[in-house]
């Protein structure tokens, strides 16, 4: 009896399955058949769209996104709509997506040949790169690869780790004169002029925007590009497309080689001339008449003898002379020093940029990567430093692979763990000042009113005063090898002593980009907004203690082997 039973469950059971797998194919079926016939083009007539209660169950149970709720409802059923990245939708079931390629199209290919086409064609498209989408946010291009020292996209870069967006990133290129934009991993914007010469599948641009839910900003070394509008007469950010004038200056004498580019053009203005050569990504725009010139800072023309501006005709009657140019700053960005990589091999030389907070660390650390084209590190992580495209700060500061760590430090232990240091030395007056403002304000901002009229800031003066001079004390004191560079000397002569600064880093630098630099010497490290009515507002009890602590530095310095301070610091 017992056998009979036995057999009947196992009767049982293969019913079941056999059940549940006609079940399957039946579903499946239905799902493809319905997806067939909604690929096939209708004749063009007014299109009558069921209710959704009107789809098979099949297609409801699988999952399958047949209709989308946001398609123009006066296109004929099966023709593409025309999507940017954010809204792009991968044609076909679920489960035909893989991120394989080798898995991606055997799959496509039994499923198209399992579905048919009656006219021949393959039902559904292989996925490339969509049609250009044209919104409020510009010009959907595609998705392509550009990364390594010879990007192409690299006239403005800046990170945004928490509020990246499309719109964003277009607007910021959009100010500095910029046709294209690019967004990659989710919260990187590079700029340029050109497009990328090489084109992916826009499957590689699959990095969510961190600051835009459903909008795609590229990949790990890929770019979802966009052509950016240009912006509204109207618009604030205008102020970046302003002319810059620069000087007069005598033209050189090989002008051709100087000048990579010209337009020669009837009533040239400054404004016209400056357009053609941001078009050309170039920083300066060169005016002699109706001949407009494009060029870089070079030795032969480094833009450090201006003239007498009347001799370019600068005046009511000032006649002009054909040997001299008036010289234009462009809005787009010197780039022949803009690319930064880390140090291909660990550095054998554990190098510190250390100076006292205020001292203007993140401006020279500015300076020292595109001189050398090397990631600085830093002893801290700044989420804001590294949206500013420090990306050495997301680095640990120990891996070697920046060409010198920033630190304020100033303990013995973390003194002598490195092998030498550039000590960044700056008037306390200003250091205590900009360091005040940044944790009131930031960065980029300046401390209120109330901040400097409460108690907080003579507080902050009796105990930072201090720090000051024993920053200076212990490096002296316990560092290995030290570099000193005083904040004042970089500000009046800055390509010499970048030069020594270099050549202390041991790395070899050309001419051209320490012009460069020196083009790009600001970055985007001044502070926006009011300043305070007083901007040292350092009581006589105040300046007589700090000036106690110069005279010590100074003495210090001296008995060092130095020069000591400048003498600007305090009378001697």
């Amino acid at each position: 009896m017992a056998k009979p039973s036995f057999r009947l469950q196992k009767l049982l059971r293969r019913t079941r399955f056999l059940l549940f797998f006609l079940s399957a194919a039946y579903l499946m079926t239905g799902s493809l058949l319905l997806l067939q016939r909604a690929r096939v083009a209708l004749p063009p007539g007014p299109r009558a769209p069921g209710p959704l209660q009107a789809l098979p169950v099949a297609a409801v149970a699988l999952g399958v996104g047949l209709l989308d709720s946001r398609a123009p409802r006066d296109l004929p059923l099966g023709m593409d709509v025309p999507r940017g990245p954010a809204a792009r939708a991968r044609p076909g079931p679920r489960w035909l997506r893989t991120r394989n390629p080798e898995l991606r199209q055997p799959r496509r290919g039994w499923f198209h040949h399992f579905v048919g086409d009656p006219q021949g064609a393959p039902a559904l498209r292989p996925e490339a790169p969509g049609p250009a989408v044209v919104g409020g946010r510009g010009t959907y291009v595609g998705c392509f690869s550009d990364s390594g020292r010879d990007r192409t996209l690299k006239g403005a870069v800046f990170f945004d780790l928490r509020k990246m967006t499309v719109s964003h990133c277009q607007d910021a290129c959009a100010e500095r004169s910029y046709v294209y934009a690019g967004l990659e991993a989710g919260a990187e914007c590079y700029c340029g002029n050109r497009l990328p010469v090489t084109s992916v599948g826009p499957e590689a641009c699959n990095h969510e925007c961190k600051g835009e839910k459903g909008s795609t900003c590229g990949g790990v070394g890929r770019l979802s590009v966009y052509r950016v509008q240009e912006l509204q007469p109207g618009s604030r950010k205008r102020e970046w497309r302003t002319v810059t004038y620069r000087g007069c200056f005598r033209l050189p004498e090989n002008g051709t080689h100087t000048f990579p580019d010209s337009l020669l053009q009837p009533n040239a203005t400054a404004e016209a001339c400056s357009g053609f050569c941001s078009q050309k990504e170039f920083p300066l725009a060169v005016l002699r008449g109706r001949e407009c010139y494009c060029a870089y800072p070079t030795p032969q023309f480094s833009l450090r003898d201006a003239v007498d501006s009347s001799l370019c005709g600068r005046g009511s009657e000032a006649p002009r002379q054909a040997e001299y140019c008036e010289v234009y700053q462009t809005p787009v960005q010197d780039t022949r020093c803009t690319d930064r990589r880390f140090l291909p091999t660990k550095s054998k030389v554990f190098v510190a940029l250390s100076s006292f907070p205020g001292a203007g660390n993140t401006w020279v650390r500015h300076l020292i990567e595109h001189a050398t084209g090397f990631y600085t590190g830093s002893y801290y992580f700044d989420g804001t430093l590294y949206n500013k495209g420090f990306k050495g700060e997301k680095d640990h500061w120990r891996s070697r692979r920046t060409i010198c760590v920033k630190t304020h430090e100033s303990g013995r232990r973390e003194i002598e763990m490195f092998d030498s240091a550039i000590l960044l030395i700056r008037n306390p007056y200003r250091s205590l000042v900009a360091e005040f403002n940044r944790k009131c304000a930031g960065h980029l901002g300046y401390a209120a009113d109330r901040n400097w009229k409460s108690k907080e800031w003579p507080d902050f003066v009796n105990s930072y005063a201090a720090w000051w001079s024993s920053h200076v004390l212990d490096w002296l004191r316990y560092g290995k090898r030290l570099l000193v560079v005083h904040y004042e000397d970089l500000r009046r002569s800055l390509v010499p002593t970048l030069r020594d600064m270099v050549a202390f880093l041991n790395v070899s630098v050309s001419e051209e980009r320490l012009l460069c630099v020196e083009n790009n010497k600001e970055g985007s490290f001044w502070r926006r907004g009011r300043r305070p009515h007083d901007p040292e507002p350092f009581t006589p009890e105040m300046r007589a203690l700090i000036d106690g602590y110069i005279r010590t530095v100074d003495r210090a310095l001296r008995e060092h082997g130095g020069a000591g301070l400048p003498g600007e610091y305090v009378p001697r």
